[in-house]
């Protein structure tokens, strides 16, 4: 299972032409069949096309974390934890 992120203006439409397979060139079409697990409206384009650019970048964890609606975990994931960190760097105060 693979998940396909994106923004429409037309969601029954689009899920009816990808559950038909009507665009030969599209990602999802030998990806089938294709489920909705999450959705967000926006009223600004604008803003629904940089949070698809920000979800794209997320790893698949932080996507299902999203889809289970446990934003906890959204935020645990976040966090960087490489020990060049500044979180993780010795108090040099000490």
């Amino acid at each position: 299972m693979f998940y396909y992120i994106g923004i429409i203006s037309n969601f029954e439409k689009r899920m009816f032409q990808h559950s038909q397979g009507h665009f030969i060139s599209c990602y999802t079409f030998r990806k089938g069949p294709v489920f909705l697990k999450y959705t967000l409206e926006f009223n600004d384009v604008i803003q629904a096309i940089l949070f698809e650019k920000k979800i794209k970048g997320w790893s698949r964890a932080k996507k299902q974390a999203l889809i289970n609606n446990a934003f906890e975990t959204i935020q645990i994931l976040a966090e960087c934890r490489n020990f060049s960190h500044n979180k993780y760097k010795p108090d040099s105060c000490t």
